[in-house]
């Protein structure tokens, strides 16, 4: 067990039968009244984002989760297929559990797996990846000043929206977590 004064980002514990990890939290000691802890939390599972208050000293039941590298290498219908780096065996993980993060997941990438015991939770993408625009719109020279955004389909069917200089067959950065353009790549 441990206590609000154990709190810190992405401490994970059981309520209920949920899991939930500490997205912020922050410590309350009002003039008045009992100090108390506002936490906002986020349901592993569902991807939930819920606020939380805790009296001060309050007990929860801590989670460990453990953290392994894994290589992803192929999509096999409703799921995906991991590699473990170190001893070489396979898991299939549900795609669900990516969510958006999927579509821009691209064959033997190194991806961070949360498990708790032995059941993936949580699959960690790198944060940018460089893939090859293959549609878009046609690009104008001198277009570069403008905020202005078109969208363009990746080489793993992500559509973002990008500047209008960038052409089929640019290779550009991509922010995984916002799904936004972040700059063109030279080949």
């Amino acid at each position: 067990m441990a206590s609000t004064g154990d709190f810190r980002n992405g401490f994970t514990f059981t309520e209920n039968g949920e899991l939930f990890s500490i997205i912020e939290f922050q410590h309350v000691k009002p003039g008045k009244g009992g100090a108390f802890v506002r936490t906002k939390l986020r349901n592993v599972k569902n991807k939930a984002v819920i606020d939380r208050t805790f009296r001060a000293g309050e007990k929860v039941e801590e989670v460990r989760l453990e953290r392994k590298s894994y290589e992803y290498l192929y999509e096999d219908g409703l799921f995906l297929v991991f590699m473990d780096n170190e001893t070489y065996d396979q898991i299939q993980i549900d795609a669900d559990i990516l969510g958006d993060s999927k579509k821009f997941l691209i064959e033997n990438t190194t991806c961070g797996i949360l498990f708790h015991g032995d059941t993936p939770i949580e699959v960690e993408i790198p944060t940018f990846v460089v893939l090859e625009v293959i549609e878009t719109e046609p690009g104008f020279k001198g277009n570069t000043a403008s905020n202005t955004l078109k969208p363009a389909t990746l080489s793993t069917g992500a559509v973002v929206n990008v500047p209008l200089f960038i052409e089929v067959g640019n290779v550009l950065k991509i922010d995984t977590r916002t799904g936004g353009y972040i700059e063109r790549v030279n080949k």
